[in-house]
């Protein structure tokens, strides 16, 4: 006679045996004996006992398949039919889903209308989450207010307007004026009363005619522009820049103050070779107390850092990853910036500025070793030494002896 093969159904929960008749099926598919069954959640949505429980928000269980299309909340665990998204600033992009409960708890963006964990205020009185702030914002030129990306200035910052007065990234083909090889582009900050601003623009516009062009700057407050000129030698800077125009700004009551300064582009093509343009950083950074004196300013936008001083040598042969705000900028592919000086409507002091800039490329120019190792060349005495044999250079002289720095 064959033997059976009938085998023991067992509760999944106890294993204790269980018979056709006592046996309860789970929706998981799981068998339970009648002990087992009722401590075992019934799902909410098929109404079939479940051995794997997954809770929603409003307290009720589902089961494995009925739980598929519902959403489980981070915060709670809970499952959820309303889902929402919370911008968690913590996490940068990676969004989190919340229930309408939790989100409760949570700010609203203005813009996007998620929940988020952080919000930002915005020109116009919104708040917006990280994200928003990311895509639409950014800080005003001048200030810390958040203004929408198109905007350069918040509505308390934007300057005055002039058609002749261009938008700070203004920058057209340069024209240039005189024979090189060396070339100078003078950049000076004026401040103007805001009820003579008009006066002044037309002024200035008048006499610089096709030379230079007036643009904003985020650091000339409340009222002013920005002197630009064209690439020009030294010496037509010297004989026909217009400096009577400085006097009468100066009669509109145009002023500069210590939060405006001059700075003076000198064309990498002035000069001979990297060796060149070494012994010419070198000569400014060995420097820096009779320079900041003739300078009229320590200024944390010109700053004579060490590194800098160190790296001399990798900016002469190229290098032009560095802080921009250093005593020279090494950054720009066609100039280097001296932005060492304090603003003046004064020409000696103006015309000062650009008689050092050029003076201490022309002097470094033929510097030796010899002249260094015996004549200390480098020194600020041997630069004004030289200086006094070189009419072309007198304004600066004249600046330099009424500083008292002049040897």
């Amino acid at each position: 006679m064959p033997t059976s093969t009938v085998v023991d159904l067992l509760c999944s929960h106890c294993s204790h045996p269980v018979t056709d008749t006592t046996v309860t099926a789970t929706a998981a598919g799981d068998s339970l004996c009648p002990d087992c069954a009722p401590t075992i959640a019934v799902c909410a949505e098929c109404e079939e006992i479940t051995h794997e429980v997954h809770r929603t928000t409003d307290a009720t269980v589902l089961c494995a398949q009925c739980v598929s299309g519902w959403t489980q909340c981070t915060d709670c665990t809970g499952y959820t039919r309303d889902s929402r998204v919370l911008i968690d600033d913590r996490h940068a992009r990676h969004d989190r889903s919340i229930c309408g409960a939790c989100a409760d708890a949570y700010a609203s963006c203005d813009e996007c209308g998620h929940s988020t964990t952080e919000t930002f205020r915005v020109e116009g009185g919104n708040d917006v989450c990280r994200v928003c702030l990311d895509d639409n914002y950014h800080e005003c030129a001048e200030c810390f207010t958040l203004i929408a990306y198109d905007e350069t200035y918040c509505e308390g910052c934007s300057p005055v307007e002039h058609d002749a007065v261009h938008r700070y990234d203004y920058k057209p083909c340069p024209r240039f004026h005189g024979e090189g090889p060396l070339f100078l582009g003078l950049e000076l900050e004026i401040k103007t009363p805001e009820r003579r601003f008009e006066d002044a623009v037309d002024t200035a516009v008048d006499h610089l005619g096709e030379l230079a062009y007036l643009k904003e700057d985020g650091s000339i407050r409340p009222c002013g522009f920005e002197l630009v000129t064209h690439p020009m030698s030294h010496e037509y800077a010297r004989t026909r820049f217009p400096w009577p125009l400085l006097r009468r700004l100066r009669l509109l009551g145009c002023y500069t103050d210590t939060d405006v300064g001059i700075h003076v582009h000198l064309s990498r093509d002035g000069f001979s070779s990297p060796a060149h343009i070494y012994r010419w950083l070198k000569f400014i950074y060995r420097n820096e107390i009779p320079v900041t004196t003739l300078a009229r300013r320590s200024s944390t936008w010109a700053v004579f850092s060490p590194d800098a001083r160190s790296s001399v040598i990798h900016y002469a042969n190229g290098d032009r990853h560095a802080n921009r705000y250093e005593a020279v900028n090494v950054r720009p592919p066609d100039t280097f910036e001296l932005r060492i000086f304090a603003s003046s409507l004064q020409p000696q002091q103006v015309q000062a500025a650009l008689a050092f800039a050029a003076g201490s490329v022309e002097y470094t120019r033929s510097l030796t070793p010899a002249d260094i190792a015996r004549y200390r060349g480098w020194e600020w005495t041997a630069f004004t030494t030289w200086l006094r044999g070189r009419p072309e250079y007198s304004p600066l002289l004249a600046e330099l002896e009424d500083l008292a720095c002049a040897s």
